[in-house]
């Protein structure tokens, strides 16, 4: 709850009873939690989409986990795997080695296998891009945005709480007139503080009943704006990973046209490695 930093007199009457206060401060509370996990969710997407177009680190094969409390009366987005996306660059950058490699200039098999691979690894590439694109105007920009409604929420808060400082200052001085003899000049005093005092009583009540009926109406909107953002995530992963799906399974048809199996492909590496090891150039000393 935000407090203004100086001290005041304080009223005998209660000019805001403790529920009130306490229904105050809890709504208050909840947004400030929403802020904060709006923020944090808003970094991690920035992170993540950065990393599907950044080079590969070992950071990019960590999983990253989004529970919010704060969203908890919307679908959690979570596991979700930066690895895969982010080896797009890197996967267009080897499959270009491979295409210079000398090899390809003496094996036509080899530079046809390389040649499915790199059309396969630039058609990745450019579905990432088109991914991320989608992410940016559907996810992260609607965040952005809903995180710039904050600081005003904030102010409206401040405003509120000073209009309280001013509410208990002013009634304290009524009070304080009130017990003083009924002279002339007492009177006078005591009219004027209380003319003072209704306007600065008006404005704080006008003040808090907005913020009791709208902010609790702020955070349930949460829902409504942010389930479309989250749809639209779903959706451009679905695709991607499908389009994904294609292709590799093309690539697959392209290059693996001996039909070998995994286990078929490693005891036919293991006896080309063991001619090499023959060889007198690198046979043990």
């Amino acid at each position: 709850m935000l407090m203004i930093p100086f001290k005041i007199g304080q009223p005998k009457k209660q000019i805001v009873s403790k529920t009130v206060e306490r229904d105050f401060e809890r709504e208050y509370e909840k947004l400030q939690k929403l802020e904060d996990q709006t923020k944090k969710l808003h970094k991690d997407m920035k992170k993540s989409t950065e990393a599907d177009l950044g080079p590969v680190s070992t950071n990019c094969y960590q999983t990253k986990n989004w529970t919010y409390s704060a969203f908890s009366a919307l679908p959690s987005v979570s596991t979700i795997i930066y690895g895969v996306k982010a080896m797009s660059k890197a996967a267009v950058k080897i499959s270009a080695d491979l295409l210079s490699n000398p090899l390809c200039e003496q094996d036509q098999a080899f530079l046809e296998s390389m040649t499915a691979l790199d059309t396969a690894m630039r058609r990745m590439d450019s579905f990432n891009q088109e991914k991320v694109n989608q992410i940016q105007k559907t996810v992260i920009d609607p965040l952005k945005k809903y995180s710039g409604v904050f600081p005003s929420l904030n102010m409206a808060v401040k405003r509120r709480e000073q209009a309280l400082q001013d509410y208990k200052r002013l009634q304290a001085k009524v009070e304080k007139y009130e017990e003083k003899e009924k002279t002339g000049p007492i009177m006078v005093k005591l009219h004027q503080a209380k003319e003072e005092l209704r306007p600065v009583r008006e404005d704080f009540e006008v003040k808090n009943k907005q913020l009791l009926d709208e902010m609790p109406k702020f955070y349930h909107s949460r829902i409504d704006y942010f389930q479309p953002s989250f749809e639209a995530l779903i959706r451009a992963q679905v695709v991607y990973f499908t389009e994904m799906y294609k292709i590799f399974s093309e690539l697959t048809d392209q290059i693996d046209q001996a039909g070998l199996t995994d286990e078929q492909r490693e005891r036919e590496t293991e006896a080309k490695l063991s001619e090499l090891r023959a060889l007198s150039i690198v046979a043990d000393d």
